[in-house]
């Protein structure tokens, strides 16, 4: 493994909350699971908890930093402060090279054949325990990556209808679970057809805990309001004296009907715009923590009487002078 600090991409100024974010984000996406297509990724995953282990370890750190262990927690230059270059004068020496061992063995010395190394580590490490053993023991060897987190159960599909007038008011929606308990649910500013809502733990049960429920709402249709972003249209229909005299007429709404005050000589395709009567608003919300809504657009259509008769005899020769089609150059 190389410089552990590296391997987490932080400074060796970093505290050990910085070390500890580091390696969460690597482990987020570097672990097993979600790279199963990738063996680089584990590989990667390994060496960033490798080097977690030794920074998060005060003391190994410490080691580290000062140049006495190395990435992997094993000790550097071992024989350091035994001597010039070796065990001294009944050990190893730097110039003690005689007859293709550490000393000629006529004076006491070791050759190759005599001296077995993984006898020599035992005795610096303790007895019985190899070199590798004894420095995993110390905590400079590696250590195994975590185990894989125990999988939830399965989640959950439920399919929710709402009102059309529901899902433009954002009035709270009853639904029923799996385990048969009902609870109130509330719709989302800005809910339409195919929005997924999601009930954590609501799901199928699991050796790592419960799934979730994911609920689809389908939103219905209208038989004369229809949706216009955050905004609901609708036509209204005036009878020809009303639109000439004026009126007060009442207009539905998602929220019940309301009063229109309808002009004297009002003209047809006029539209009137009713504040805070249209469709919730995504992801705002006001101070009361609902969310805001558009408007409702109403079009005002005059609507002929069946019977023109009465109407014709009224007119007589009359004729509107105005030219409504001048301006297309008619």
């Amino acid at each position: 493994m190389g410089d552990p600090y590296k391997t987490l991409g932080v400074a060796r100024t970093a505290t050990e909350k910085e070390i500890k974010s580091a390696y969460r984000k690597l482990a987020k996406e570097l672990h097993p699971d979600r790279n199963t297509d990738n063996p680089k990724a584990a590989e990667k995953f390994s060496d960033a908890t490798n080097a977690y282990d030794l920074l998060s370890d005060g003391e190994k750190r410490a080691q580290f930093d000062r140049g006495e262990i190395d990435a992997d927690g094993n000790p550097l230059n071992p024989f350091a402060g035994m001597g010039g270059g070796g065990f001294g004068r009944s050990g190893f020496s730097g110039g003690a090279r005689q007859s293709g061992g550490f000393r000629d063995p006529e004076f006491g010395g070791f050759t190759p054949d005599d001296m077995d190394l993984g006898d020599l580590f035992e005795g610096l490490f303790g007895g019985g325990r190899t070199r590798s053993q004894a420095g995993a023991r110390r905590g400079f060897g590696q250590r195994p990556p975590p185990p894989p987190p125990q999988k939830k159960g399965a989640d959950i599909q439920y399919r929710l209808a709402v009102p059309f007038v529901d899902a433009a008011s954002g009035r709270d929606q009853r639904i029923t679970l799996s385990d048969g308990k009902a609870i109130n649910l509330k719709l989302p500013g800005g809910v339409e057809d195919g929005t997924q809502m999601r009930l954590k733990g609501k799901g199928h049960a699991g050796p790592g805990g419960h799934g979730d429920g994911i609920v689809v709402v389908e939103v219905g249709s209208h038989p004369f309001f229809h949706r216009d972003g955050d905004h609901i249209r609708m036509d209204l229909p005036l009878t020809l004296d009303e639109a000439i005299k004026g009126a007060k007429v009442k207009c539905p709404t998602v929220d019940g009907p309301v009063m229109l005050t309808i002009k004297p000589g009002t003209d047809g395709g006029t539209v009137m715009r009713l504040k805070g009567k249209g469709w919730t608003k995504k992801g705002a919300k006001d101070a009361d923590g609902n969310s805001p809504r558009g408007d409702q657009l109403v079009t005002l259509e005059i609507q002929l009487p069946e019977d023109l008769g009465a109407l014709e005899a009224k007119l007589g020769d009359w004729v509107d002078p105005a030219k409504p089609r001048e301006k297309f150059g008619l």
